[in-house]
């Protein structure tokens, strides 16, 4: 197949050819090919996310036709183009074929001003054909527009998917970006291929890591209440904790695919969140809001089965409420999210039948409290090496950091002195064998939590303090004498 296939002009005239011979226009598609990602669903996410009424005139809209439904949508959709994920080896090839002359043609069903922007920030191009708000110009309509403006077989087009064989129909040739292995064969029955770029990113993988497997460590909270109350032979108690570990797995995973998808904007302004799979466009949002209801259903189902589906059902409101705006109210972001941390213990108590005491709940409290803040801490303090004073969606500016540590630092020892009076206190001799062996947890908490904040404090936290702890083998060490601890002062053994 060879890489670009040198059709000549020879004819001068009204379709915008030169009297010289040279390379036949290229016309680009946009939406999956030129970018990875779809900017019709992105631009009614971003409507919705500038005014939430959007969604009740969408019907009166697309009655209108497709059309109208881009143009206003494109109108309430106010975007950096700087920061889309362009098809990189494209570019390259595009900025070949104009270096050696060629005209080049942004040619898209997406709205005028969607395209006209992209085009006037990437130079590029010297024309743009777009759906105009009256006419959709997609598939068999932009085929029409090619041939009226270049002429049958006058141009060459570049698409990625069979709404595009229309188009290839009257094109002389062909570039495939994009596509998949059908649609590539029925380009090539179609006619002469100039070139083919292959996918950049694979959907399954990339969805996987949409719901991010690696954060249900966190749920492993639901197991808690069990293991204080050392009822470690109570296989139905651990079911039914196991089938809520599940719940809260499945609604999680729903709720980061929404947060990633409303954060759209802010992810790809950050150094490293512009990676994650709808960010990049290495997952089409439409597919995670399709997956959305039936993650959500199968942790119902879960939490149904564990018995103690209202803790979850709580989860999923604050989760909710915290990704579309409690995030970016300073304190009662932090508070929320230790919040998050304690209903799973909650869950995994009311499931298991162990319910989680006063203590439990005081030295979780200030544990979880002293977590959200290390987070918060962590993400202020890659902004200040940046040299960025605030982040998007955040409360927070860089000048706060020293307050937030010292709320995080006083959470940490707080949390000592809990655990530390309900070693001596008549709960814990009551519930264990040998209660004084618990001292030995209370420096272990200690050394781990203050292990945490010198970590953050060095910019070593590069991920959620759970995250980065599940990751460091010394925090599994500290896990693994806790367990010990704990095993011994309940086991009724002779010293």
């Amino acid at each position: 197949m060879d890489r670009a296939l040198d059709h000549r002009l020879v004819e001068p005239d009204r379709l915008g050819r030169t009297s010289q011979p040279a390379l036949l226009p290229l016309c680009v598609d946009l939406d999956g090919t030129l970018l990875p990602i779809d900017t019709l669903p992105e631009s009614a996410v971003g409507a919705f996310l500038t005014d939430f009424r959007v969604v009740f005139r969408l019907p009166g809209w697309l009655l209108r036709g497709k059309a109208t439904l881009k143009h206003e949508l494109a109108a309430r959709w106010d975007f950096d183009p700087a920061l889309l994920p362009y098809n990189n080896p494209l570019l390259e090839y595009l900025g070949e074929q104009k270096s050696r002359g060629r005209m080049l043609i942004l040619a898209t069903a997406a709205d005028a001003k969607i395209a006209q922007k992209i085009a006037d920030f990437l130079g590029l191009f010297d024309e743009v054909i777009a759906s105009d708000g009256a006419s959709n110009r997609g598939g068999a309509a932009k085929a029409a527009a090619l041939v009226e403006r270049f002429g049958p077989k006058g141009f060459v087009y570049a698409g990625n998917e069979s709404a595009d064989f229309a188009v290839w129909r009257d094109a002389a040739a062909a570039v495939v970006v994009n596509a998949s292995g059908s649609v590539q064969r029925a380009a090539e029955a179609i006619g002469p291929v100039e070139t083919v770029i292959a996918p950049q990113a694979k959907l399954v993988r990339g969805l996987v890591r949409a719901m991010r497997p690696y954060q249900w460590v966190k749920n492993l909270l639901t197991l808690v209440p069990l293991v204080c109350a050392g009822a470690y032979t109570d296989v139905a108690g651990w079911k039914a904790a196991f089938a809520m570990f599940a719940a809260f797995c499945a609604v999680a995973s729903a709720i980061y695919l929404l947060n990633d998808i409303f954060d759209l904007a802010a992810d790809r302004a950050h150094s490293r969140k512009k990676r994650r799979p709808f960010a990049s466009g290495a997952v089409p949002i439409m597919v995670g809001l399709a997956l959305v209801p039936v993650l959500f259903v199968t942790g119902g189902i879960f939490g149904w089965l564990s018995g103690a589906p209202l803790p979850l059902a709580v989860y999923a409101v604050l989760s909710l409420g915290y990704n579309f705006k409690l995030k970016e109210m300073p304190l009662i972001d932090i508070l929320l999210l230790a919040a998050l941390y304690s209903v799973r213990l909650f869950g995994g108590g009311e499931a298991s039948g162990y319910s989680v005491s006063l203590w439990l709940l005081g030295f979780s409290s200030f544990t979880f409290l002293s977590l959200a803040l290390i987070k918060r801490v962590s993400e202020m303090l890659r902004l200040q090496s940046q040299k960025q004073k605030s982040a998007a969606r955040r409360g927070y500016v860089t000048e706060d950091i020293t307050i937030l540590e010292m709320m995080g630092c006083a959470s940490s020892f707080t949390a000592a002195l809990v655990l530390t009076l309900y070693v001596q206190s008549d709960t814990a001799s009551h519930a264990y064998v040998h209660p004084k062996v618990l001292w030995g947890i209370v420096p272990l908490m200690l050394f781990w939590q203050c292990r945490l904040w010198l970590s953050t404090a060095r910019g070593y936290m590069h991920d959620d303090p759970i995250i980065y702890a599940a990751r460091d083998w010394v925090s599994w060490a500290v896990l693994a004498f806790l367990m010990a601890i704990m095993v011994t002062a309940y086991l009724p053994i002779r010293f």
